[in-house]
């Protein structure tokens, strides 16, 4: 994680610079650290896209993303210090000569500063530019620029890594023989929150919770990305994705390995992530099929926010005989000393009851029968740890408490800690967070080559099985609620039922 040293002189490149994800968080992420006086002295941004824009036009597009997204408003003082070192390169993702022009920049920036700099590329783009884009970072000398030295290249790699095992496999092969492991940083914003950093912190920090981080105390653990909104005009993106790929690979199975990792001997990045690849090569391979340890369904018309919204099937640009999944849930199990015969839930899925990530440890119910009495006098509920990752990050702990009054009754009840409450509700974004990580040299939330492999090797068959079935086996569910039923009966044989959030 961050250690809060300062980054050198640096020149960010971002590969899309007029799409959406930059507009809506890099250009506020680089501003909110310039805000923060985090980024370097000596620190210029490069806009790099096919659409014709001026330096001009791209530094007010810039102001008008700040105003619009960042969590700050633009002041004339920071922005005054990011404007003039604002500036945009046209061309081609594929076309080498832009390229050239791309790196006479670079050192037309440095002459003009008389010193060195480091270059982060960002990789903003969609997945189908991946390649060519790196490729030409190669061809035309930037990715290797300053190899060995401190200020070497980096570059920032966006999600989706890969559509399954053999592409991952053949996007890690275009980037090794581009970049050595050091400079990529294959980035998942799920790992720059506040909460899921915590994680970290919680377990290894507090004596009260690892000793009981195991099979002897955790009965189950739950993990949930739900979302409120449907597919809206990304239709076209959707049906070539689905949920299995959008959030279960990637955010959900981040959440997962750093919720059951063993203890890494350091902080560093390179101790963290073997940890993270040790757990997701344990997990036992998924069953299939009616009995299996996978569901998937589409939402179906329902209400949301108080209104009537249509079915996954009737929005704009999908098949009528879609088989794209907008929920996903499994069952996992982990093979190793710690997790043997703890079930690992795991769910995400588009209009649902409402927008929460989290990560809920449920313990084992007390052996003993002193509060065991019929009738209602004592209402016991499990001891239940839970991470609230969006979008009130914070922490909740359900304990069995008494009732006031002479007769003994019993309640659950929730204490619950609040970063908003606690510390102010101006918290980094997570884009912040991973942009100075890259800037400064820090993996650590950040995925490894092999790492995206183990998770894509465990979810590839999935979507093998779930192409040869075509809509055999697609379950639906009202958009308002909490998914449909063949995913209450992966809970179901383990006597275990859905949480709430």
């Amino acid at each position: 994680m961050s250690k809060h040293r300062g980054a050198p002189p640096t020149v960010v490149v971002i590969f899309g610079a007029s799409g959406d994800l930059t507009a809506r968080k890099l250009i506020p992420a680089v501003y909110n650290l310039a805000f923060d006086n985090l980024l370097p002295a000596d620190f210029h941004l490069i806009g790099f896209g096919r659409k014709e824009i001026s330096d001009e036009e791209f530094r007010s597009l810039s102001a008008a993303a700040i105003r619009e997204f960042s969590r700050r408003e633009l002041t004339p003082e920071v922005w005054a210090r990011l404007e003039g070192r604002a500036t945009y390169v046209a061309g081609g993702y594929d076309e080498k000569e832009a390229f050239v022009r791309l790196a006479t920049q670079i050192d037309a920036i440095e002459a003009r500063l008389g010193r060195e700099v480091q270059v982060l590329f960002y990789v903003s783009t969609p997945p189908t530019v991946f390649s060519p884009i790196l490729t030409n970072l190669g061809c035309s000398g930037l990715a290797r620029r300053k190899l060995g030295s401190p200020l070497h290249t980096k570059v920032i790699i966006e999600k989706p890594f890969g559509r399954d095992l053999d592409s991952a496999r053949e996007l890690n092969r275009v980037v090794r023989s581009v970049f050595e492991e050091h400079q990529v940083y294959r980035i998942d914003h799920y790992l720059g929150k506040e909460t899921v950093q915590d994680l970290l912190v919680q377990r290894f920090a507090n004596s009260i919770f690892e000793p009981l981080w195991n099979r002897n105390y955790i009965d189950s653990v739950q993990i949930t990305v739900a979302e409120e909104v449907g597919v809206g005009t990304r239709g076209g993106y959707y049906e070539g994705s689905g949920c299995l790929r959008d959030m279960i690979q990637n955010h959900t199975m981040q959440l997962l390995a750093l919720t059951a990792m063993e203890p890494p001997v350091s902080l560093s990045a390179e101790a963290v992530r073997d940890e993270k690849v040790k757990v997701l090569q344990a997990i036992q391979p998924l069953r299939l099929g009616s009995e299996g340890d996978v569901a998937r369904a589409q939402y179906a018309a329902g209400m949301t926010g108080g209104k009537v919204v249509p079915g996954y099937l009737q929005e704009a640009g999908i098949r009528a005989d879609s088989a794209t999944e907008t929920y996903a849930a499994m069952r996992l199990s982990i093979n190793n000393w710690r997790w043997q015969g703890v079930p690992f839930y795991l769910r995400s899925g588009k209009r649902m009851a409402r927008r929460v990530s989290e990560i809920a440890i449920h313990f084992k119910r007390p052996p003993g029968t002193l509060f065991a009495a019929a009738g209602e006098r004592f209402q016991l509920a499990p001891n239940t740890l839970s991470f609230q990752i969006q979008p009130d990050e914070g922490l909740g702990l359900v304990l069995n408490g008494k009732i006031p009054g002479l007769e003994t009754r019993t309640q659950p009840v929730k204490m619950s800690f609040r970063y908003a409450t606690t510390f102010g509700s101006n918290t980094p974004e997570a884009y912040e967070r991973l942009v100075l990580d890259a800037m400064i040299g820090d993996g650590t939330l950040f995925i490894r080559g092999d790492e995206a492999e183990a998770s894509w090797k465990l979810c590839t068959p999935v979507l093998d099985f779930w192409r040869e079935q075509g809509r055999a086996g697609m379950d639906s569910y009202p958009a308002g609620s909490w998914g449909p039923s063949n995913a209450d009966m992966l809970l179901a044989r383990n006597t275990h039922t859905w949480r709430q959030p």
